[in-house]
C-alpha cells in the first residue's frame, strides 16, 4: 500500500476514463461574432487525461463513450486513435439532419484584459443518452485496468449519466482498480436538468466509490456540498483554505485517501501565476509555483490530473507527484488545443526547476 492505495502493478490498460468526447472550434484571439476560422480540437475532461497519459507517458489507456457515425464522428475518432487511446465506444447512428450528435464547444482564447469565453452547443449530444447496460464492464475490465477516472461535466449531462458513472466505478472497484474522480461542477449543465440538489446528490453517490478526488474549494463546496472555509485565503496560491476543507471531506467521504487540485492567479488572460496541491493519506503536499505565459488554458487542469496520475501509477513519491502534475499542466498551457503535445523529459526537467533556454 502507497499513498493509502492498492495499485494493481500491472494490467492490459494502466487508465480507463469515461465521459464524453467532444469537439472544440477555437478562433484563436477573435471573438466568435468576428470570426472568419476555426481550428478544430477534440477534447472531453475525461478523453483529455487518457490521451495525455498515452501520448506524454507513455501508458495504455482507454476511454468508454459514445460514437455518432457521420463525418465529425470520423474527425474524433482519428484524433483519438492518433492519442493512443483504445476505444470502447457505444456507437450511434446520425439521422442526417438532427442527431445524435458529437458535442460542439466554443471557445476563443481571449487576449490581455479580455477574458475567453466558453459556450455549448450539447444539443441531443450522444453521450447524454449514455444508459447503465450500454457497456459490458465485465468484458472491458477482464483483462486487467489499473485505474478507473470519470468526472463531473459528464456526470451532468442527463439523468442517465450519473448512473453509467456509478456503475463503472462499481465493476472497477471489485475488479481491483483505483478509482478517481474530477468534481469539475458547472452549473450551467446541471441546472439544465437537475440544479444544485440533485448536483449534488448524484456527485455525492458516485464520491461514494471513489479513492482519488480532484477539484477545488469550490467543487467541493458546490458539488459534495461541503462546508467553505472559515478564513479567507491570502491569495489564490494559498493553499491554506484548501487544506482547511478536507476533514470535511474525509468525514463524509472516509473511503477517500487522495484530495488535489491546482492553484491559480490570473493576472491577465495570458499572464497566470500556477501551483498545485494535494492531500495524500493524511499528509500534505505543495507544489512549486511559477509565471505562465498562457498560449490557451483549455485543459490546464486535466493536464495537472494525467501528471499527477502518471506519477502515482509509476510509483513516484508523493511530493514529486505533485509536482510532475505542476509541471505538465503547466506545459500544456502552451500548446494550442486540449491535450499534450509535451515529452515525459519536458516534464520531468520542469518539474526539476528546468528553465525556457533554448535546447540545442
Amino acid at each position: 500500500m502507497k499513498y493509502g492505495l492498492n495499485i494493481r502493478s500491472e494490467g492490459a490498460l494502466d487508465f480507463l476514463s469515461l465521459g464524453a468526447l467532444v469537439h472544440r472550434l477555437d478562433p484563436g484571439i477573435v471573438p466568435f461574432r468576428k470570426a472568419t476560422e476555426c481550428q478544430i480540437h477534440v477534447s472531453g475532461g475525461e478523453f483529455n487525461c487518457a490521451a495525455n497519459l498515452a501520448d506524454c507517458f507513455g501508458l495504455q489507456t482507454g476511454i468508454v463513450t459514445a460514437m455518432v457515425d457521420y463525418p465529425i464522428g470520423d474527425l474524433i475518432a482519428e484524433r483519438v486513435r492518433a492519442m493512443g487511446v483504445k476505444p470502447f465506444y457505444k456507437r450511434f447512428k446520425h439521422n442526417g439532419v438532427n442527431g445524435p450528435n458529437m458535442a460542439t464547444v466554443y471557445s476563443d482564447r481571449g487576449q490581455g484584459v479580455r477574458a475567453p469565453v466558453v459556450f455549448y452547443n450539447r444539443s441531443n449530444e450522444a453521450a447524454a443518452q449514455l444508459k447503465p447496460g450500454d457497456f459490458d464492464w465485465n468484458a472491458i475490465f477482464s483483462s486487467g485496468v489499473r485505474w478507473f477516472h470519470s468526472g463531473g461535466i459528464f456526470a451532468a449531462l442527463s439523468e442517465t449519466t450519473g448512473e453509467v458513472i456509478i456503475e463503472g466505478m462499481r465493476v472497477a472497484k471489485a475488479a481491483g482498480a483505483v478509482t478517481s474522480f474530477d468534481l469539475n461542477y458547472r452549473a450551467k449543465l446541471w441546472n439544465i436538468w437537475g440544479g444544485h440538489e440533485r448536483a449534488q446528490s448524484v456527485i455525492n453517490r458516485i464520491v461514494e466509490n471513489v479513492d482519488v478526488l480532484v477539484g477545488n474549494e469550490e467543487d467541493l463546496q458546490m458539488g459534495l456540498g461541503i462546508s467553505g472555509p472559515e478564513v479567507a485565503a491570502k491569495s489564490r496560491l494559498d493553499p491554506s483554505t484548501f487544506f482547511g476543507m478536507i476533514d470535511r471531506v474525509v468525514k463524509k467521504h472516509p473511503q477517500v485517501k487522495i484530495v488535489a487540485t491546482t492553484l491559480r492567479e490570473v493576472h491577465s488572460t495570458n499572464r497566470h501565476n500556477w501551483g498545485a496541491v494535494a492531500w495524500i493519506d493524511g499528509k500534505t503536499y505543495v507544489s512549486p509555483t511559477c509565471e505562465l505565459d498562457i498560449h490557451d488554458r483549455v485543459g490546464g487542469g486535466d493536464g495537472f490530473a494525467s501528471g499527477f496520475f502518471y506519477g502515482l501509477l509509476s510509483g513516484e513519491e508523493p511530493e514529486e507527484a505533485v509536482k510532475l502534475g505542476w509541471a505538465h499542466g503547466a506545459l500544456l498551457t502552451t500548446f494550442p488545443g486540449d491535450t499534450t503535445m509535451a515529452t515525459v523529459d519536458q516534464v520531468r526537467s520542469f518539474a526539476k526547476g528546468g528553465s525556457a533556454r533554448i535546447q540545442r
